[in-house]
């Protein structure tokens, strides 16, 4: 009889101001929270990586840098795989389809990119956007942290 591991659990909410200061607590303490994983470099630069711009298109996107609005961040980690959600209550996007094309930014006066959907879905194992004008936006990542895979196979 194979002895049958217990996933482990562990979740956290974060809310913040919509100040773009506050995008780097966000990437830190997202961070540190993913870290009881023991993620490599790569694997937490890439994270970093996309809590900055979900966090960031919430401010300059879904508040237009209206710092009375909140953006909420909830991590979980079930067994090797972390799920991170980043909502806003803001403006929402109109098109989804169009916002989502790599180079597409709605405010080019900024000099934004347009690549913050693309890099997301790109580092992440799963993405998901779900937006309703008006009402905000969230954003659904999921990854599974490869030095964990030998643990929960």
């Amino acid at each position: 009889m194979t002895e049958k591991k217990e996933v482990q659990r562990n979740f956290m909410t974060l809310q913040f101001s919509a100040k773009s200061e506050n995008e780097s607590f966000a990437r830190v303490t997202v961070a540190a929270f993913i870290s009881q994983l023991d993620p490599t470099m790569d694997e937490l630069s890439d994270l970093k990586t996309v809590i900055s711009e979900a966090v960031t298109n919430s401010i300059i996107h879904g508040y237009d840098g209206n710092p009375e609005g909140i953006v909420t961040i909830n991590a979980e980690i079930v067994g090797d795989t972390v799920t991170i959600t980043v909502e806003d209550k803001g403006a929402g996007i109109e098109d989804l389809d169009l916002a989502r094309q790599p180079l597409y930014t709605s405010k080019p006066e900024l000099e934004r990119s347009g690549m913050g959907f693309t890099i997301m879905e790109n580092f992440m194992d799963e993405f998901e956007v779900s937006s309703e004008p008006g009402s905000g936006t969230s954003i659904r990542m999921k990854k599974r942290i490869e030095s964990k895979k030998a643990l929960y196979n």
